[in-house]
């Protein structure tokens, strides 16, 4: 494998460059601004795993950034959406980044160990959030320093904590929680993220080490899975993701609900941050028109962008979609920008595909698969 045979702007992961050597993983493909490992086993055994086994897959295109500096604490809560200072001493927030119109400029993760600040980015928008962090680093004694020499495998489904007692971690019992952890003489950053249909897990690993953590799991019972899988199950978790789901036009009360399980995002209580004033007279004075919902598909596959209507008027648009081959049948979910008087009638939604058309009903909880 070659980058240049599939994105000449795009690097392979660590775990990715590590299983390509060995003839062990492929085929390979595009994914959060990386070259990562697009499946690993056929998709059904793939999505059992995440919906209800443990599956071990790539997080290589994660970047990490410590937030040093005496004022570390108050800069990032005035940057982000959520809380920062209150965080627990070994606790994590998702968070928004805001411009001062209040739209989002991207996603990340923010995470504290006792007096030490950490922040969480995907690599395609790892570039642009600091650069847009860069402009508001005035007075403030401040400073951004990339994590190097790491790399992240995640861990995700109802048995993940089966598999990390295994390999000799104490799983985490609340999500949004981290410890340092040894597994078989590996030094291991272990985080529980939010899952709506099953508990995911980060570890972090020096990348001279991810081949010998990626086999410990995989001996553990973790089944390998790939990029395409993970995608798919997230879509139908309905968890949205920033470029896809989530653009720079869109306000936060638009994008995220309870539906989607990610309100959390937003701290209505923490003080002052950028964009704040337009959250709160969002709030306080009136609702968005549109929303991000989760939605079950009846009907062929429809590609993202397709159109949704009611009595032949504009409903709303899919955002992403996902086809998931389950023991008992095929269900199909998508994410789609639903407008909020079409919403509000709480009827099927209609689509085309090809030459054929389809329905969709909007999820007000996580389904069950």
């Amino acid at each position: 494998m070659t980058e240049t045979a599939l994105d000449a702007t795009l690097t392979e992961t660590p775990l990715a460059r590590i299983l390509a050597a060995s003839g062990a993983a492929g085929p390979f493909a595009p994914f959060r601004g990386v070259i990562s490992i697009a499946q690993l086993d056929a998709p059904q055994t793939e999505i059992a795993a995440l919906s209800h086994g443990a599956a071990v897959h790539d997080l290589g295109w994660l970047r990490r950034t410590q937030v040093r500096g005496e004022d570390s604490f108050r800069w990032l809560s005035g940057m982000v959406t959520n809380t920062v200072s209150d965080l627990p001493a070994h606790g994590g927030a998702w968070n928004l980044v805001l411009n001062a119109q209040g739209r989002i400029q991207g996603d990340l993760m923010a995470w504290r160990s006792d007096d030490e600040l950490e922040i969480e980015i995907a690599a395609d928008q790892y570039n642009k959030l600091l650069t847009h962090f860069d402009r508001f680093i005035i007075m403030d004694d401040v400073e951004l320093v990339p994590v190097e020499g790491v790399t992240a495998i995640g861990l995700t489904g109802p048995k993940a904590a089966e598999i990390l007692t295994k390999i000799g971690v104490t799983p985490l019992a609340e999500p949004l929680t981290q410890i340092q952890a040894q597994a078989g003489g590996l030094s291991l950053i272990v985080r529980r993220n939010y899952g709506a249909l099953a508990d995911h897990y980060t570890l972090w690993v020096a990348e001279d080490d991810a081949q010998k953590l990626w086999h410990a799991l995989i001996t553990a019972g973790a089944q390998p899975t790939g990029i395409t899988s993970l995608d798919a199950f997230r879509i139908a978790e309905g968890i949205p993701v920033y470029g896809i789901d989530i653009a720079e036009r869109d306000l936060p009360q638009e994008a995220v609900s309870q539906q989607t399980g990610q309100l959390h995002a937003l701290h209505f209580s923490k003080g002052c941050y950028l964009g704040q004033e337009i959250v709160e007279r969002i709030r306080s004075r009136g609702n968005v028109h549109r929303h991000l919902r989760p939605i079950e598909i009846d009907g062929p596959l429809p590609a993202p962008g397709t159109e949704l209507t009611l009595e032949n008027t504009a409903a709303g648009t899919i955002t992403s979609v996902a086809e998931l081959q389950l023991p008992a049948s095929t269900r199909r979910f998508a994410l789609a920008m639903i407008r909020a008087e079409a919403e509000a009638r709480n009827l099927p939604l209609s689509y085309a595909a090809s030459e054929d058309s389809g329905t969709v009903r909007i999820l007000t909880a996580p389904p069950t698969l």
